[in-house]
């Protein structure tokens, strides 16, 4: 699945050389509380702030679409593959990126390739963050799909276990999406509308009202509210 979202549009700062974008990626560095004003415990993911350039600018008339695909998460040289240094080299820029994701963004402009992101989100504010849910393996229907399980006492032999899973010669076969043990985990999710607590630039973190996807350490996208 690609990573892109439908971006508004952005607002170049050609002084200080950075973009706005109302999309950036970041680090989950884990969670937190802290107390507001009136003393309320506010639980909040630290999300940290990475550098995120723009690496490619591409046009209607040469992809077919407009989009910006920003490169984040720097490595040591020596571990960047030669495609990707000939790559980052052509847009002027030095940071040693190994991961690229694209932004959907109408109106955009060739004069920001190599332009640093500015994170444009503010107290307040509403966005929807986009994570790698923690990996749980090989899972049975209850921890997977929630179900109830049978009796656990008075002779029962149902206990841990999924139901029928069909009929007999009709229809004769198991219905494709039938919940079922298997995979947990692992996936892309997005969870929508949570509040942005503070933005601090200087120290290189945000603060997010409640949980988010994905696990200590991971990446996460974090995107301006599309419902709010």
């Amino acid at each position: 699945m690609t990573e892109e979202t439908n971006a508004a549009e952005a607002s170049a700062e050609s002084t200080s050389g950075s973009l706005s974008l109302d999309t950036i990626y970041g680090v989950k560095a884990g969670m937190t509380r802290i107390f507001d004003e009136a003393g309320n415990h506010v639980p909040v993911t630290v999300i940290k702030l990475i550098p995120n350039h723009i690496t490619q600018v591409k046009t209607l008339a040469t992809d077919g679409y407009e989009a910006y695909q920003l490169g984040y998460y720097e490595k040591r040289e020596k571990l960047v593959k030669k495609a990707t240094k000939g790559h980052l080299s052509k847009a002027s820029v030095e940071n040693n990126y190994v991961r690229f994701a694209e932004v959907r963004t109408e109106g955009v402009d060739a004069a920001n390739l190599g332009k640093e992101l500015s994170a444009e989100f503010g107290a307040n504010t509403y966005v929807d963050v986009t994570g790698t849910t923690k990996g749980k393996g090989f899972q049975g229907q209850m921890k997977r799909h929630n179900f109830a399980g049978g009796p656990a006492t008075h002779g029962s032999k149902f206990h841990r276990r999924g139901g029928s899973i069909g009929n007999r010669a009709t229809p004769g076969k198991v219905w494709k999406n039938k919940r079922m043990p298997g995979h947990m985990g692992d996936k892309q999710q997005t969870t929508q509308n949570i509040m942005v607590v503070e933005v601090n630039t200087e120290k290189g973190y945000m603060l997010l009202r409640g949980s988010v996807p994905g696990s200590k350490n991971g990446f996460v996208k974090v995107a301006k509210a599309l419902k709010k």
